[in-house]
C-alpha cells in the first residue's frame, strides 16, 4: 500500500513536498483553503515584487539621460498594472495546479484541521466536507501580517502589506511603519511611484541585523529620493483624522504617533513589522504537536515535530521566511517521507541560505556576517569591491554599490558575502554557490568569466 502522505497548505513547501513524493510513489493529498501555490506568495510576493519590478522602470526612465536619452515622466496605468499582476498570479497558480493534477495529487479546497495524530477533517463553509486518513503529514499553512494592538487596519487608509496590491489608487503620501526587509521594499515601490514617503526606524539604521555599510547605501538611496527617516522612533498608535488634525475613523488623513513625541501625517500608512505563524485552530494540540509561546511547530534536521510522522515546513517552522527555503524544505521533508534520508543526505544549513532585498540597488547576502564573526572573535579576511570600478555599471549608468566577499584567512574558503547593486539577487548566487560547496577565493579568481558583466566584481573581490 503507498505512503499516504497528506499536506496541509499549498504554498512553496506543501506544493513541492507534494511534487517530490507523488513522483516517489505516494499517496498524496493537498489541502489548501486559498489558493494553490500559497496565499503569501500569491499575495505577498509576485504582486509586491511586480510592483517593484514597474516602479523600477519608472526610476530608469527618469535616469535615462544619463545615457544619452531624453528623460520623459511615465505616467501610471492603474488598470494595466493590476492586469499584469492578475495574470502573473494566476499563470503561476495554474502552472502549479495543473504539474500536481498531473502527478496525481489529490487537491481538495478547504480548512485542514487535525482530529487525530493519524486523521484531519477538511471543513468549508463551516461544514466538514471531507476526512483523512494519513500516514505522514506536512503543516506547511504560512503566515499573516502581524497587527499590534494599537494598530487597527481598515484597508483603505491604514494598511497591512496585503492591502496594498493589487492597487486601487496610489497615496500622494505615505508612511511605512518597519524598516525589515518588507518596510524597505515598501519604501522603494511607493517612492518610485512617485509617493512622498516616510519611514519610520525604531532602530538606528534600516535592515536591523544587517551589515551597516549595506544599510549605509539603501539609506543615501533613500534620502536622495527624499525619503524621510525618522530613526529611533517606535510607533505607538496610528489612527484617521480630519484636515483639523483630529481623530475621525472616516478621515482622508492618517497620524503615525511613536514614543518620543513625534508624529507624522500622510494619506496613508502601511504597517510592515513582520508576521505571525498560521498555527491556530487547525487542531494541531489533537495531533499531539508542539508550538512554543509564539505559535511556531519546532522542527528536527529533517522538518520533523515532536510527533515523529508528522513535519512542519515554511513560515510555520520558525526558520528563515522565505519561499526558497520553505521549497527546498518540502523536497527534504518528501525525501525524509519516502525513506531517502538513510542514503548519502545533506541536512539544511539555514546559516548558508541566500537571501535579497528588492530594493534599489538591490541588496543581497548569503553565509557569514562581517558583524557576525567580530562578535564572536572569529578571524576573516574582508575584501570589497565598488561596482564604480567595473566596466558594465558605467556602460549600466548605475555605479551604485558593491561586492564583499569574507573568507577564511588560512584557507581561502569562501565563508560569506554581501551585494548592493544592480542585479544583486542574480549575483549573489554565485557566492551562495561557493559558501555552500566550501570553495575557495583561489576558485573564484581562477574562473573565467565574462566581460564586461557585473560578475567580474565578484572575481576582484576575491582576488
Amino acid at each position: 500500500m503507498p505512503e499516504r502522505f497528506v499536506i496541509i497548505g499549498g504554498g512553496p513547501a506543501g506544493n513541492v513536498a507534494a511534487t517530490y513524493a507523488a513522483r516517489m510513489g505516494a499517496e498524496v493529498t493537498v489541502v489548501e483553503r486559498d489558493v494553490i501555490g500559497g496565499a503569501a506568495h500569491l499575495w505577498d510576493c509576485i504582486p509586491s515584487k511586480s510592483m517593484i519590478a514597474t516602479g523600477g522602470a519608472m526610476s530608469f526612465m527618469r535616469r535615462s539621460e544619463g545615457m544619452g536619452l531624453d528623460p520623459e515622466s511615465p505616467a501610471i496605468d492603474t488598470s494595466a498594472l493590476t492586469s499584469r499582476i492578475d495574470r502573473i498570479k494566476d499563470n503561476m497558480a495554474g502552472n502549479t495546479t495543473t504539474l500536481l493534477e498531473s502527478q496525481g495529487v489529490r487537491l481538495i479546497s478547504g480548512d485542514g484541521r487535525f482530529t487525530g495524530p493519524n486523521s484531519l477533517e477538511v471543513v468549508r463553509g463551516g461544514d466538514v466536507v471531507d476526512t483523512l486518513e494519513f500516514d505522514s503529514a506536512l503543516v506547511s499553512t504560512g503566515s499573516r501580517p502581524r497587527i499590534p494592538e494599537w494598530c487597527r487596519p481598515d484597508g483603505q487608509r491604514i494598511l497591512t502589506t496585503r492591502d496594498c496590491y493589487p492597487p486601487s489608487i496610489f497615496p500622494e503620501s505615505v508612511t511605512v511603519v518597519g524598516s525589515g526587509v518588507t518596510g524597505v521594499e515598501f519604501v522603494h515601490m511607493f517612492s518610485s511611484f512617485g509617493a512622498d514617503v516616510t519611514l519610520v526606524v525604531s532602530r538606528q539604521q534600516v535592515l536591523p541585523g544587517k551589515d551597516p555599510e549595506v544599510a549605509a547605501v539603501l539609506e543615501e538611496e533613500f534620502m536622495r529620493r527624499g525619503v524621510k527617516l525618522l530613526m529611533g522612533a517606535r510607533a505607538q498608535s496610528i489612527e484617521r483624522v480630519d484636515d483639523a488634525g483630529d481623530p475621525d475613523p472616516d478621515g482622508d488623513r492618517v497620524t503615525v504617533s511613536c514614543d518620543d513625541g513625534r508624529s507624522v501625517t500622510t494619506s496613508h500608512a502601511v504597517l510592515a513589522i513582520g508576521s505571525i505563524p498560521n498555527t491556530a485552530d487547525i487542531g494541531l494540540d489533537a495531533a499531539g504537536v508542539e508550538v512554543d509561546q509564539w505559535g511556531y511547530v519546532g522542527i528536527n534536521h529533517h522538518c520533523v515535530t515532536n510527533v515523529e510522522h508528522i513535519y512542519a515546513a515554511g513560515d510555520i517552522s520558525g526558520k528563515l521566511p522565505l519561499s526558497s527555503v520553505a521549497s527546498i524544505q518540502g523536497r527534504k521533508v518528501a525525501e525524509h517521507v519516502m525513506g531517502l534520508h538513510t542514503r548519502s543526505h545533506r541536512h539544511l544549513d539555514y546559516d548558508k541560505a541566500a537571501s535579497a532585498i528588492f530594493t534599489e540597488p538591490e541588496i543581497a547576502d548569503v553565509g557569514l556576517a562581517e558583524a557576525e564573526a567580530f562578535a564572536s572573535g572569529r578571524k576573516i579576511r574582508v575584501t570589497k569591491v565598488p561596482f564604480s570600478a567595473t566596466a558594465k555599471a558605467m556602460i549600466n549608468n548605475d555605479t551604485r554599490g558593491f561586492v564583499k566577499i569574507i573568507s577564511d584567512p588560512a584557507t581561502g574558503v569562501i565563508l560569506g558575502g554581501s551585494i548592493v547593486g544592480r542585479h544583486a539577487a542574480e549575483l549573489i548566487s554565485v557566492i551562495a554557490v561557493a559558501v555552500t560547496a566550501n570553495l575557495t577565493v583561489t576558485d573564484l579568481v581562477e574562473s573565467i568569466l565574462v566581460h564586461p558583466a557585473l560578475s567580474e566584481a565578484l572575481a576582484e573581490a576575491a582576488e
